[in-house]
């Protein structure tokens, strides 16, 4: 099917956009069909001519997600290791070097298998969760109804949906009885539309009264909102924040191994006249010894793993990153209606007001008779509801006639017989106005004038008011005038909270998240709400966005309005957007929940766009988070999560570096001090036991920060050149020792093949014996950068402390006997092995007292600095006004964007961006669309005809 090649805001101009409506009829003919349904066979048929019903996702290969694992910075300098093995050492009169090219590469797939598989399994099980949120449909097919997912609905089905349904595809109705139907998800009307036989309905609005029947036109991104969403394009993929910060550590690893790669370039080879191929290797040693191969790989199974953890309380993760980012998010900016509150009208029975002789008991009872039993709005609903026992709405009477609510009469009245005394009464309720006009018994100012007291404290409080008035009849017909109404209550309506929204509201404040209601509702009612659970009742209306603060009053500008306030009432989502931001431009990450189409722009500008319980396809698709459970409860699990997750990272990032620093910094002064040369292929082996043993960081056990986390890449570098500076001394005072002295052969009688002494700085036992410092006390840092206080008071998970035993075994029996001549080490005896864990032992234990030193000095010099140059900022800013920028969650450079494809979760399904303003049209534009997707549909349909003539 072609698309109409027109602009978003052109596709429903009247001039480019001119057919006559096509009555119900013409469209059966168009598309081949009758009331009946399609059989089996031809929707079969149809499914391949039209395909699925839904926005199409782009699907990620797997093959290429499998490389994207080898494609950063990182993975690159690793990849030229290997061509430099294979390629350039080729040399003095030696073959390439085909263990280290091989251990390389093995290094890249293990770490690429790793994160492929891992990815993979949280994307299966986000599409599995996906999946069961399907929407159905309630379809004919061969003349009976049935229920089938939504995405199988083709043009010519016969649908039927009633109150509470999501209308599937874009149809025109056969059928409609009494039905309104609510297009603010795709039109950002605030109010349902009536509809009759032969209007339209698009896929996506939602049925809020009667029950309709119709044939569908379109599905798919042929639909309404289908084809404007694949005009307005999609959001482009930057780079996120998390992308930004692995990019900085990358550069910081890479800078560092740089500096000494040219040390050694100019010592080695100006210096010492080394031979090309043994300059080489020293510097093989620095290019895979000093990058953290594994961080893209730790990082993104990190939060792989984590996004299934979350999904366990059931918080879609459709954007990995975002889990990083949430952790940081310092505002959320939450819905009301169906989040903080239940989405149900309830009675408010503590304020019941009464003015006759009547209880509030009685007036509830009458109250639920002039309600519907079946078939109900969501106030009749309410009221009955409020009885607890839903039969007795009809209990004890005898139903003569009912008038339902209608927008003219704004009211609903019963005639009924009551049973006990044999009388008829009529009972009524309604607009207070209405009702009060009605009754003639006791209309008397003072009548009037409390009720309209009542009527301004409810409103000034957010309570919708719902007057009951109530006559008897003499005689017989229930058509006859009564004796007169008689007003005889107030009923007091409101959308109530959440049972635990209260307590979930005071668990994000004490971790540090500002709560800030924005909802469309009027002013009272968000205010009354925000006093109901604690969030405060500092709330503007929307118009202050667009007029600004007034004059002379307590805030300077905009932004700071918008910071200070509690909550916004009647917002679109234009507004919406506006909000997040400002606060973003105030340096604020912010989080954003939306459920409808037109938030979809607010969901993607946010930080972290949640959509939640019930949310439109598009929605969903535009939000990094999807929620399957009502409440605000899962958004404060998912905090909670993500910045146990956080702290994984943050603790790798630090040994990562601080690894970085210990090898390029130890192996170079080895080289300088003593001309040492390493085995480039024991390196190898180092770099894969610590990828073994940390990708179990991923699950381990760790305490979530009370405070909102934030990356402080200065505080990671002075931890991590504290720690590799010192493990640096650690190995390169063992090599002394041992060189220089006699010291362990006369205190523990250890040799080297016999002798006192290594035959020199390259000793193959030399080798061994640094190869096993190395790679136990390497590993054995992670405890210390997993830990905030002493190592052992934090207690590790278990596969992290199995597998680092498991590695160190390994390392030990390597040690022991690994003679292998072409990597130049040979077997040491148990005795330097004891000598060398003694000697990790000894040196490891002030590990701690150097991460409190730290703290106590460089740590709390950076963060006061760090403190007094925000206070300076804020406050030049609130004096210059503050600038609107975007927040750094969004911003890529080319260098950043290297990073983007490994730490990118599945590519977040079709997030569309420009949806913000409301799209105004007629309704004859509407049914204008709704005829020439119907004459589409038909001509593909002429062209591909049934063979079996259906």
């Amino acid at each position: 099917m072609s698309l109409i090649e027109l602009k978003a805001e052109d596709l429903y101009d009247k001039e480019k956009v001119d057919l006559e409506t096509i009555v119900i009829d013409d469209v059966f003919k168009l598309l081949q069909c009758d009331e009946n349904g399609l059989t089996s066979e031809e929707s079969a048929r149809r499914i391949e001519l039209f395909g699925p019903n839904k926005l199409e996702q782009e699907e990620q290969n797997a093959f290429l997600q499998f490389l994207s694992f080898m494609w950063n910075p990182l993975s690159w300098v690793m990849e030229g290791a290997a061509l430099v093995a294979i390629v350039l050492s080729n040399g003095d009169n030696q073959p390439p070097d085909w263990p280290d090219f091989l251990g390389i590469v093995l290094l890249l797939f293990i770490n690429s298998t790793i994160g492929f598989y891992e990815e993979r399994n949280a994307g299966n099980a986000v599409k599995a969760l996906m999946d069961s949120l399907a929407p159905k449909a309630k379809v004919k097919r061969n003349g009976t109804w049935s229920e089938i997912e939504s995405a199988d609905l083709v043009p010519g089905d016969m649908v039927s949906f009633k109150i509470g349904d999501i209308v599937p595809a874009d149809c025109r109705l056969t059928e409609a009885i009494n039905v309104s139907i609510d297009q603010a998800a795709l039109t950002g009307e605030s109010l349902p539309q009536s509809k009759k036989v032969g209007d339209q309905c698009f896929s996506g609005s939602t049925c809020k009264q009667g029950e309709a029947e119709g044939v569908v036109i379109s599905t798919g991104a042929n639909t309404f909102f289908g084809r404007a969403a694949s005009l307005v394009g999609q959001d482009d993929d930057t780079t996120g924040h998390l992308q930004k910060i692995l990019a900085q550590i990358g550069s910081f690893c890479l800078v560092s191994i740089g500096i000494f790669v040219i040390a050694e370039i100019l010592v080695l080879y100006a210096g010492f006249r080394y031979s090309y191929r043994r300059g080489l290797n020293n510097i093989l040693v620095l290019l895979i010894g000093g990058i953290p191969i594994a961080m893209p790989t730790v990082l993104s199974v990190t939060l792989a793993v984590g996004a299934q953890q979350l999904a366990k309380h059931k918080a879609i993760v459709t954007r990995i990153t975002a889990i990083e980012e949430l952790a940081g998010v310092t505002i959320l900016c939450s819905d009301k209606t169906g989040t903080l509150t239940t989405n149900k009208l309830t009675i408010d029975r503590a304020t019941i007001r009464t003015y006759g002789p009547f209880s509030a008991d009685d007036v509830m009872l009458l109250a639920a008779y002039a309600s519907r039993t079946e078939n109900q709005d969501a106030i009749d609903t309410s009221v009955v509801s409020a009885l607890g026992d839903v039969s007795r709405a009809r209990a004890g009477i005898k139903l003569l006639d009912f008038k339902p609510f209608n927008p003219v009469d704004k009211r609903t009245e019963i005639t009924y017989l009551e049973e006990s005394s044999g009388k008829l009464k009529r009972v009524t309720k309604g607009m207070t106005g209405i009702i009060i006009e009605l009754c003639t018994r006791n209309k008397t100012d003072e009548v009037e004038n409390k009720l309209e007291a009542d009527v301004e404290e409810f409103a000034t409080r957010g309570l919708r008011a719902l007057a009951v008035a109530y006559e008897e009849l003499d005689g017989d017909d229930p058509e006859a005038e009564g004796n007169g109404f008689e007003l005889i209550g107030l009923l007091a309506i409101f959308d109530p909270p959440r049972e635990d929204t209260k307590q979930t509201i005071d668990d994000a404040q004490a971790l540090g998240v500002k709560v800030k209601m924005v909802t469309g509702d009027q002013l009272a009612i968000a205010k009354e709400t925000g006093r109901r659970l604690g969030l405060g009742d500092h709330m503007y209306p929307a118009k202050v966005l667009k007029d600004g603060p007034a004059p002379g009053g307590k805030h300077m500008n905009l932004d700071e309005m918008i910071l200070d306030a509690d909550g916004f009432a009647g917002v679109f989502p234009e507004h919406k957007y506006e909000i997040v931001k400002r606060l973003q431009g105030l340096g604020h990450l912010c989080a954003m929940t939306g459920d409808g189409a037109n938030d979809a722009p607010a969901l993607s500008r946010a930080n972290v766009g949640i959509a939640v319980e019930g949310a439109t396809d598009a929605a969903r698709g535009a939000a990094d988070i999807v929620l399957t459970e009502p409440g605000l409860s899962t958004i404060v699990h998912a905090i909670r999560g993500s910045r146990i997750i956080f702290q994984r990272m943050r603790n790798y990032s630090i040994y990562a570096c601080a690894v970085t620093i210990r090898i390029v910094v130890c192996f170079a002064i080895l080289a300088f001090a003593f001309r040492f040369d390493f085995p480039p292929f024991m390196v190898l082996i180092i770099a894969l036991l610590n990828d073994g043993t940390i990708m179990t960081l991923s699950v381990d056990r760790v305490l979530p920060s009370m405070t909102p986390d934030a990356w402080d890449l200065a505080e990671i570098f002075s931890y991590a050149v504290a720690y590799g500076l010192y493990l640096t001394a650690s190995t390169v005072a063992l090599v002394a020792i041992i060189l220089k002295t006699s010291f362990f052969y006369d205190n523990f009688g250890v040799t080297f093949n016999g002798a006192a002494f290594p035959s020199g700085p390259n000793d193959a036992q030399l080798h061994t014996i640094v190869y096993l410092q190395v790679a136990i006390i390497s590993q054995a840092l992670i405890f210390i950068t997993r830990s905030h206080g002493f190592f052992f008071m934090e207690r590790p998970s278990v596969a992290l402390m199995v597998a680092f035993c498991i590695a160190q075994l390994i390392s030990s029996i390597i040690a022991a006997y690994g003679n292998w001549g072409f990597t130049e080490i040979r077997g040491i005896s148990g005795g330097w092995i004891g000598i060398v864990w003694v000697w990790n032992i000894v040196w490891f234990a002030p590990l701690d007292w150097i991460k409190f030193g730290m703290k106590a000095t460089v740590i709390k010099k950076m963060r006061e600095r760090h403190d007094r140059n925000a206070a300076a900022a804020a406050q030049q800013a609130s004096q210059a006004g503050f600038p609107i920028t975007r927040t750094q969650s969004r911003a890529a450079s080319i260098h950043e964007s290297m990073y983007s494809n490994r730490v990118s979760f599945i590519r977040r399904a079709a997030r569309k961006v420009g949806f913000g303003r409301k799209i105004a049209m007629k309704p004859e534009e509407l049914q204008r669309f709704s005829s020439i997707q119907a004459q589409r549909t038909g001509a593909t349909l002429a062209r591909n005809p049934s063979r079996t003539g259906a």
